[in-house]
């Protein structure tokens, strides 16, 4: 894939910017007894308790620790270079991504683009990628949601291409932003997904057109689920999405194994 040309942002919509920061099944064996060839029926054998479900102390139902949902996160090896840790919240976030619009159900999902709060509530634990080639940035989080509650979020995501499928959107700087919103195709992985790309396209006050596009996922894997955000100025390729998504639903589906496994 070629390298998508990226417009400039004025610096009058990037200043402000820069100023605010930013997965053993145990077995179980008999101990057979000898049974004597008088015994009219034959002797009762002693065996090992099963293990046991472990039981989540947790209100969201996940049965991984604070150290296991840490361990469950993406990070830069994983992507490769030119991905490396986020430097902060990316300088096109609060001009570009700070929206507002009158249907109130495209701002619910504006409103989670840039609370990051895509599953609905705080992550658990998350970290930041950024690109610095091309200021894009990546964002993986792991919920802290029961299921139930994740697959309603995961279910309104789907509507999002019918219901927000273009809308008109403004900055807190007044630029005016045409959003469209599709889906995206994810990775066949985990038991519930939803992808979507949102664009964001205007012009500023200069005359120069810009162009914001995100990347997000969600996907589900048991009780645990994580979200994602690939977002960056023009044509955001799709690859290191996918990487992110396939590598992340692998990764949390073996740590919860092994979690199960030390019980």
């Amino acid at each position: 894939m070629s390298p998508a040309i990226r417009p400039r942002i004025p610096r009058a919509v990037l200043l402000p910017l820069v100023a605010t920061g930013l997965l053993i099944g145990g077995g179980c064996a008999a101990l057979s007894l000898e049974h004597p060839e008088s015994a009219p029926h034959p002797l009762p054998t002693v065996d090992r308790p099963r293990p046991t479900s472990r039981t989540s102390a947790r209100a969201d139902g996940s049965t991984l620790t604070d150290e296991q949902a840490q361990g469950a996160l993406i990070t830069q090896a994983d992507l490769g270079a030119p991905w490396t840790a986020t430097r902060g919240a990316a300088t096109w976030r609060d001009g570009l991504l700070k929206t507002r619009t009158t249907a109130v159900e495209c701002q619910r999902l504006l409103d989670a683009l840039y609370s990051d709060e895509l599953l609905g509530a705080p992550a658990r634990v998350a970290i930041g990628l950024d690109d610095a080639d091309t200021d894009a940035q990546i964002r993986f989080q792991i919920g802290a949601r029961r299921p139930a509650d994740v697959d309603a979020v995961l279910a309104w995501l789907g509507t999002m291409p019918t219901r927000c499928a273009r809308f008109t959107a403004t900055t807190d700087l007044g630029l005016v932003e045409d959003v469209q919103v599709t889906n995206a195709p994810l990775p066949e992985v985990g038991d519930v997904r939803q992808g979507l790309r949102v664009t964001f396209a205007g012009t500023a006050p200069e005359g120069q057109g810009f162009l914001l596009t995100m990347d997000v996922a969600a996907v589900r894997v048991g009780e645990d689920a994580f979200a994602l955000t690939n977002g960056g100025l023009g044509d955001v390729p799709n690859d290191a999405t996918q990487a992110a998504v396939q590598i992340g639903a692998l990764r949390l589906a073996d740590i919860r194994r092994h979690g199960r496994a030390l019980v």
